[in-house]
């Protein structure tokens, strides 16, 4: 009798050890994510923040040779791009997925659409640039704010495509039937049913894809182009915030170096800002809908 219970103690003490090591495994993990992240804020905080002032927010680049400006400009001009490339990318990525999920398993075309959107979601960045740049741009004779949405688009489209599926698939059956059940037609439960459950994650794709483009430089270089000036037209070149930090960071200037590290203080600040209040408002609205 003391034998069995000496083994039952053994095991139980190498279970407990297994699972507190497990968990320290997974603390570790969770720790070696945040540190790049954390030592990234820090480091562009250090570098960036001295040149963060007024003018910086409200000045467009002052011409070669004089100190100060800002990048007021480029950051309006960023939120138009990707307020277009949202537009264009998430609804079309989202009903792709539901395509995927809800209508096309087995089909020829969905499968050839899920390759589609894996092999476009390993697509380097510069060659959705030089595409656009022949279709778009050689077309309108210009470059655009327009052009530079549709690049950032078409890179959204598979991130949100694939997550918006695969959210779908993790629905219940069961609430698919009982809402058919009750003489739902099948539209109005996709819409009202599978996408309200699947929406936090769903939403978290959007927001993916959103932080991937935001800071991509390769494409607008060859549709958005850049502008030194202020330009709201959509049919016109314009300022974007990582063109400028590029331009910035690559002159010989100190003065220049300094507000390229403001910009990608910026940039970086507004991605996060941006996710947060799109999670912050999401969460709410899912909470209000389930009471």
């Amino acid at each position: 009798m003391s034998d069995v219970r000496r083994t039952s103690r053994l095991y139980t003490l190498w279970r407990k050890g297994v699972n507190h090591l497990f968990s320290g495994v997974a603390v570790l993990s969770t720790l070696v994510v945040l540190a790049p992240l954390v030592a990234i804020l820090v480091y562009l905080l250090y570098m960036g923040f001295s040149s963060l002032n007024l003018a910086f927010f409200t000045q467009i680049p002052k011409p070669v040779g004089e100190l100060g400006g800002g990048m007021a400009n480029s950051i309006v001009g960023s939120a138009i791009i990707m307020a277009i490339s949202s537009a264009m990318g998430i609804p079309v990525g989202i009903a792709a997925g539901v395509y995927l999920a809800e209508y096309g398993r087995g089909r020829m075309m969905a499968n050839l659409a899920r390759f589609t959107a894996d092999v476009l979601n390993g697509v380097p960045s510069i060659v959705v640039g030089i595409a656009v740049y022949a279709l778009v741009v050689v077309h309108q004779k210009h470059f655009s704010a327009f052009s530079a949405g549709i690049a950032l688009g078409i890179m959204m489209i598979p991130t949100v495509t694939r997550t918006t599926e695969e959210m779908l698939l993790t629905v219940p059956h069961a609430i698919r039937e009982a809402a058919l059940g009750l003489g739902i037609p099948k539209w109005r439960a996709v819409v009202s049913v599978s996408l309200m459950t699947a929406s936090p994650g769903i939403i978290t794709g959007c927001m993916l894809a959103f932080a991937r483009v935001a800071g991509e430089t390769a494409p607008l270089l060859f549709t958005a182009f850049g502008n030194q000036f202020w330009s709201l037209r959509l049919d016109q070149p314009i300022a974007a915030l990582p063109l400028q930090i590029f331009a910035y960071a690559i002159s010989p200037y100190d003065d220049w170096h300094r507000l390229a590290w403001a910009g990608a203080l910026v940039l970086i600040l507004m991605i996060m800002i941006s996710v947060t209040l799109v999670r912050f408002v999401a969460a709410r609205g899912v909470m209000k809908g389930a009471s």
